[in-house]
């Protein structure tokens, strides 16, 4: 059984989350630049048994897509081009890092630790796969 990945794609951080296994539980990987995202993820899924990878993909209140969707999908051709048998897949991510922020603050995370936008990111997705395991 594969681990599921999940990217919550930003221009200047990428975060990272993972599932177990079995796919139960959903656990923050890691942050890291846009551009080492590729080879860090490519790297991963050498070494862990990848079964999917689910990408977040802003979308806008009436369901078009975000302007960000600009620089994710540039990255998501170069990600299928260098795993060309990995399942590629979508979560709308809507809100996350609203959601990540507020996760930090209800788990008692002190204010200067919440300016650590690595920690928001990982925690997006996080979310991000959460949401897709239906958890």
């Amino acid at each position: 059984m594969g681990r599921i990945l999940a990217i919550d794609y930003g221009q200047k951080r990428v975060g990272l989350a993972v599932t177990d296994p079995l796919k139960i539980i959903a656990t923050a990987l890691a942050t890291v630049t846009a551009g080492e995202a590729l080879d860090y993820i490519i790297k991963y899924c050498a070494q862990n048994e990848v079964e999917a990878i689910v990408i977040g993909m802003p979308v806008q209140m009436n369901g078009e897509p975000s302007e960000s969707q600009k620089h994710i999908r540039p990255f998501v051709g170069r990600l299928q081009k260098a795993l060309p048998e990995m399942q590629i897949k979508f979560a709308d991510e809507r809100f996350t890092s609203k959601m990540a922020f507020q996760t930090m603050i209800d788990a008692g995370v002190k204010k200067m630790a919440r300016r650590d936008k690595g920690t928001v990111d990982r925690i997006s997705a996080t979310i991000i796969l959460q949401d897709f395991l239906g958890c």
